[in-house]
């Protein structure tokens, strides 16, 4: 039963959405309701803090890969890149400056 309620609360609440608070509440509340202990109650706020951690990282990880392909999509540069190509149009300008130097021109 427990099992239970624990994916239907999830459900409820959505783990990647669940707040300290909001998990403290429940755990209360199903004290209160279902007549569960305190030790189970704190297992259960860890299991969904730990859920909603591992579901922010997630959406976090879809969100990047999803932005990198809107990007890619686009033709833009990571920052990376722009970044070594600068590095590269200096070196060359460096360069031309140091053959220019040297014929005089």
């Amino acid at each position: 039963m427990f099992e239970l309620l624990e994916k239907a609360a999830l459900t409820a609440l959505g783990a990647a959405a669940l707040t300290q608070k909001k998990g403290e509440e429940l755990v209360k509340e199903m004290k209160s309701r279902y007549k569960v202990s305190e030790e189970e109650g704190k297992a259960f706020l860890e299991r969904l803090q730990e859920l909603a951690k591992t579901g922010r990282e997630k959406t976090q990880e879809m969100a990047e890969a999803e932005v990198k392909k809107a990007m890619d999509r686009m033709g833009v540069v990571s920052r990376e890149e722009f970044d070594r190509l600068e590095r590269r149009v200096r070196a060359l300008e460096a360069l031309q400056a140091l053959e220019e130097e040297e014929t005089g021109a």
